[in-house]
């Protein structure tokens, strides 16, 4: 017997595919998705140009509980980037410079029904301050 997909992981796989088809619309190029390792997970990775993009998405059902580009906290930002630099070690060695990379963000708001309502994308959302 298949386990029912909790409301919330059902929402967040929904906004994860409608980003995807968003920034592929744009051409970045796709490379992984729940990609995981150092104890965090990036939603989607895609390569814009020569830039690595690690993408953070956040979906939410109209605004009610805020807009979901409000909804990233310094913690999971913290995550982002160690999780992005796992990425960038796991890469095989090539050249003497190491790969240019950004954080984006991009936020899904869906209606009541689940149509995509609004799409914002931020490139290099969070500034990360060592």
């Amino acid at each position: 017997m298949t386990r029912p997909v909790p409301p919330r992981r059902a929402l967040g796989t929904a906004g994860e595919g409608h980003a995807r088809r968003f920034l592929e619309a744009h051409g970045y190029q796709f490379l992984a998705h729940q990609w995981r390792s150092a104890g965090c997970e990036i939603d989607l990775v895609f390569r814009d140009g020569e830039e690595l993009v690690f993408v953070e998405v956040k979906t939410r059902r109209g605004e009610s509980s805020g807009r979901a580009e409000e909804a990233v906290t310094e913690r999971q930002v913290r995550a982002l980037v160690r999780g992005a630099l796992a990425f960038v070690a796991e890469l095989p060695a090539g050249g003497a410079d190491e790969p240019v990379w950004r954080i984006d963000l991009v936020a899904v708001t869906l209606d009541g029904s689940g149509r995509v309502v609004d799409v914002t994308h931020v490139e290099n959302a969070f500034v990360i301050d060592e």
